[in-house]
């Protein structure tokens, strides 16, 4: 039966279906195995039932405060303030794209919306500084691959709702591997603007532009502290955090004239338009879910992996090859969607902290989205920089690969996780 289904869900994409369509037609085949009965009265239910959470609803809140920081300005202002940390180092604008990426999922949560919003602007000022062009798109992508991770999350969110694990914990404990990747990218691109000898394009800034910048930046920067603070501390859940920062960007924008009433429409369609593709997929991809369930494929997995459950490191690698070779052929929610009820009763037999396997998860499917042939963020930056998409996969293995090292020290050293949720409580 599964191998019909992937078989199934395969040749749907190949002939270019939608998702949600591939993956509904997948189900039906799968119900015909086990019960053609239960096809009227379980497929609706489990279609409606997976979106019917109340948690979920924070996705397209956290989504739309990341357009009104696109359209209000407020993104230009990050920015700024990035440009006058690192942009006197050596190759000074590609450490502005991480700083930037790190700063903006702060709000977004999303790898796409980040690569989109920055890479339109930081592309060409790098071309300017002596990048090539490809190696610049291929930085923006990799960068962005930080939103998902720095809390809020939109995987995290997901995850949290199929495993019934703390959004607050997860947020939490997703602030160091968020770090580490930015690090490890700004490594990278200090070692290719050193290699290249790329000139330092600006002066070292003076405390006043520095105190100037930040004032300006202000506004934009606290907002990752209300998402965190508030559900950590049990002021707000996860959707009303959504709905506070959300209304707390757009008033910003208004009272720093950036905002009208003309970008605030396009911010919620824009918002309207993301929600309702993810949300179609992640119907579909529950309805596979509780069908998977119902024929026991997780207890067969188990099964399967049982003679390693005794080293929870081997675990975790084989799920994460899986999860990886699963991302490049599937788009990640509805991988996340899909992995994760298999996993979790894996992960649970070998002892394995449910939030730590949340962020090695949440950082696989996060990888997938710059990993050929569908990273969705690759096909962004080709778009924005006016590149060919053969070109740019060419480019960006050494950014997947940086982005491994860091899932496999993650994977080695758990306390990197778990360290801060512990510490908070």
């Amino acid at each position: 039966m599964t191998l019909t289904m992937l078989a199934v869900f395969l040749g749907h994409v190949l002939l270019g279906l939608p998702l949600f369509i591939a993956l509904l037609t997948t189900a039906f085949v799968g119900f015909l195995f086990v019960d053609f009965s239960m096809i009227p009265r379980m497929m609706p239910q489990q279609f409606f039932g997976g979106i019917n959470v109340f948690s979920l609803m924070a996705i397209p809140l956290f989504i739309l405060a990341g357009n009104l920081m696109n359209v209000s300005g407020l993104t230009e202002r990050l920015m700024g303030f990035a440009r006058l940390i690192v942009g006197h180092l050596r190759g000074g604008m590609g450490h502005v794209n991480v700083v930037s990426s790190v700063f903006f999922a702060g709000v977004n949560g999303s790898a796409v919306a980040d690569t989109s919003a920055l890479g339109s602007l930081l592309v060409p000022a790098m071309e300017k500084e002596g990048y090539p062009r490809a190696f610049a798109a291929g930085l923006t992508a990799g960068s962005s691959l930080i939103g998902p991770i720095i809390p809020p999350s939109i995987f995290m969110i997901l995850y949290a709702s199929l495993t019934n694990t703390s959004v607050g914990d997860l947020f939490l404990a997703g602030v160091v591997p968020g770090l580490l990747l930015g690090i490890a990218f700004m490594g990278m691109n200090a070692w290719y603007a050193w290699r290249h000898r790329l000139p330092k394009s600006a002066q070292l800034p003076s405390l006043g532009q520095l105190g100037l910048a930040f004032m300006a930046a202000l506004p934009a920067l606290i907002a990752p502290f209300i998402i965190v603070a508030g559900i950590v501390l049990g002021f707000v859940t996860p959707t009303e955090s959504g709905a506070l920062t959300a209304l707390y960007v757009a008033l910003c924008g208004v009272v720093l004239g950036g905002l009208r009433l003309k970008e605030c429409w396009k911010a919620i369609l824009d918002t309207a338009r993301l929600t309702s593709a993810i949300f179609l997929i992640m119907a579909a991809s529950a309805t596979i879910s509780w069908l998977l369930s119902y024929a026991q494929v997780p207890e067969q997995f188990v099964s399967l992996l049982s003679p390693y459950v005794d080293n929870s490191v081997v675990i975790l690698l084989l799920l994460s090859a899986i999860t990886f070779v699963t991302g490049m052929f599937m788009e990640e929610v509805s991988a996340l969607m899909l992995l994760t009820p298999i996993f979790a009763p894996v992960a649970m037999m070998a002892g394995i902290d449910p939030i730590h396997l949340g962020i090695i998860i949440t950082l696989n499917i996060t990888i997938a989205l710059i990993t050929p042939p569908l990273g969705a963020c690759v096909f962004v930056a080709a778009a924005v920089s006016r590149l060919e998409i053969v070109s740019l996969f060419r480019t960006i293995w050494p950014f997947v690969l940086t982005a491994i090292a860091v899932l496999i020290l993650l994977i080695l050293f758990p306390p990197l996780t778990l360290w801060l949720p512990t510490l908070l409580g």
